[in-house]
């Protein structure tokens, strides 16, 4: 399962991993799940971290251990590694699962994007901004440079 590096994935393919992920761990305590991204850590990210937040609910001990050494790996070698928006994206599957933030079922509309100020991003001082806009990670809108 996969979706494009430097994106945050769908909800529901998040779920779907952590709900075969935990199905593989408890069928039987040989079990083990390897996670393997092809280019970057950051989709690596997002699964062990999704995953932590998807078992908090569980009381088994043996799990408590495994969130710990997945912690452990997740803040020493991946965290570094993941985009602003699929850190977000975590926290937002979080506050899903705790149940402090609700799914909106109404379409949400952009209409604007205003910048306030333009950052010096090189040597000469200047930036070249543009925006590219996704939907169900199809590229639906791409601005001027």
């Amino acid at each position: 399962v996969g979706w494009p590096d430097l994106h945050a994935p769908l909800l529901d393919k998040v779920c779907t991993i952590c709900k075969a992920m935990e199905s593989w761990l408890d069928g039987d305590p040989q079990h083990v799940v390897v996670i393997h991204c092809r280019v970057r850590k950051g989709r690596i990210g997002v699964v062990i971290s999704s995953y932590m937040y998807f078992t908090n609910f569980s009381a088994s001990a043996d799990q408590a251990l495994d969130r710990f050494a997945m912690k452990k790996f997740f803040d020493d070698k991946v965290s570094a590694l993941m985009q602003p928006s699929q850190r977000r994206y975590v926290q937002f599957l979080n506050g899903l699962l705790s149940g402090s933030v609700k799914m909106n079922a109404t379409p949400l509309f952009l209409h604007y994007v205003v910048l306030h100020g333009i950052p010096n991003l090189d040597a000469g001082g200047a930036c070249r901004p543009f925006l590219k806009l996704y939907q169900a990670m199809q590229p639906v809108y791409t601005s001027g440079v």
